[in-house]
């Protein structure tokens, strides 16, 4: 995906120094303390979160009064067997606080969920999308939203944020997508303006890939990670870097588009997509018997065909290739390997481990996703319940967010 000249513009520069911490501030941040505690061991004590925190029994008092003001937890009781509780109460999280949406817009495919604020999913559908518009994208979004909402028996006014994964690179700024070749309608369109009219609800737009990275450090082969790469091979290529466990979007949001390390002579012998790879190896095939699809040319190496091995060989050095700067420029510590081509792990990741050990000095361990094609919207579940929780908390001394 070689850059435009209508590329996405950079973050805006620091306005000035940051503004000194204020009493309001130093509560926000006890009141986030107190309540992430409880989201880790609940049901919990008011002494015992006292004690965790080291916030004083007074002020978590009133800090607990917030969180259940606000929804987020309630009073409940703990199982004497875990031992006695002397008529302490306890106090546990509210997923049903507020709920959030997710979807993945793909070129053949829309994927949506409804979830709570705990990230456990209510509803979930997919759609065919191919050949749409932007705007017709756009108005099946919203279509597959009311029917998320329903069929989990939610009001519209109910979800909190929704968090959206497209491919090419998401211009914040502006709102707008580039280079979204799997998807050319998408294009320099003003997605999270249209988005968040017809969604009615606060929107986060970001790159599939990128949403997927975090999709595999929530629930996927990234969670003991604190730097990796998540590389999707598919009909394209994308890649998404978690270092030092935050997604690392680059300066322009471009991070990941690892077709731009190479020149455009350079593309076709070494690009691991599905066409760009069927092409390459049409010729270890007798005439006329070269696979139609990627899915047929593993089918044929999985039964030892000596032409459909070599092109997996091939494939794996492609897949190397593209790893490698990757590697060598910031040393995470794992690859996962996602996407259509990138899950054929039986054939893939010896071959691919092998390569890349033989290109950098310090090599990757190489994983395959272990979420699959759920990867983008479990991502987006996980960002959309950040989102909500912060609007949420925020609402207890900012004015103007929704409460819920």
């Amino acid at each position: 995906m070689l850059a435009t000249p209508s590329g996405p513009s950079g973050p805006a520069a620091p306005t000035g120094p940051s503004k000194p911490a204020t009493s309001a501030t130093l509560r926000e941040i006890n009141l986030r303390t107190v309540f992430d505690i409880i989201r880790a061991q609940a049901p919990i004590s008011r002494a015992e979160v006292a004690r965790q925190t080291g916030i004083s029994k007074p002020t978590v008092s009133a800090l607990l009064q917030d969180l259940l003001d606000l929804g987020l937890v309630n009073e409940t009781e703990r199982d004497e067997q875990n031992g006695p509780t002397y008529g302490a109460l306890f106090f546990a999280p509210r997923p049903e606080a507020a709920h959030v949406l997710a979807l993945d817009v793909g070129a053949r495919r829309l994927r949506g969920a409804v979830a709570d604020l705990e990230g456990r999913q209510l509803a979930r559908e997919d759609v065919d999308v191919a050949g749409l518009d932007a705007p017709h994208i756009v108005e099946a979004a919203a279509a597959l939203a009311q029917r998320l909402r329903e069929g989990a028996k939610i009001a519209p006014d109910r979800i909190q944020h929704a968090a959206i994964g497209v491919p090419g690179v998401v211009d914040r700024r502006e709102g707008r997508i580039w280079q979204a070749l799997n998807i050319p309608a998408l294009d320099g369109f003003p997605a999270h303006e249209q988005f968040e009219a017809a969604l009615g609800c606060p929107v986060t737009l970001e790159n599939d890939i990128h949403l997927a990275a975090l999709g595999e450090q929530r629930a996927g082969r990234g969670r003991d990670a604190t730097s990796f790469c998540f590389l999707s091979v598919g009909t394209g290529v994308g890649a998404g870097l978690v270092l030092r466990g935050e997604l690392h979007r680059g300066f322009a949001g471009a991070a990941g588009e690892l077709d731009n390390v190479f020149g455009e002579d350079e593309i076709e012998r070494k690009d691991p997509c599905a066409e760009a790879l069927l092409r390459g190896v049409a010729e270890l095939f007798p005439a006329g018997s070269a696979p139609a699809s990627t899915e047929d040319l593993f089918a044929l190496a999985r039964e030892g065909n000596p032409a459909a091995l070599a092109a997996v060989d091939e494939e794996a050095r492609r897949i190397a290739g593209y790893l490698a700067p990757v590697a060598a420029v910031v040393d995470v510590e794992l690859t996962v390997l996602g996407g259509g081509i990138g899950l054929n792990a039986d054939l893939l990741l010896d071959r691919v481990t092998e390569r890349l050990a033989a290109r950098v000095p310090y090599p990757p361990r190489v994983e395959v996703s272990a979420l699959g094609e759920a990867a983008v919207l479990t991502g987006a579940i996980a960002v959309a319940t950040r989102e909500a929780l912060e609007q949420i908390l925020a609402a207890r001394f900012t004015a103007g967010h929704r409460r819920p």
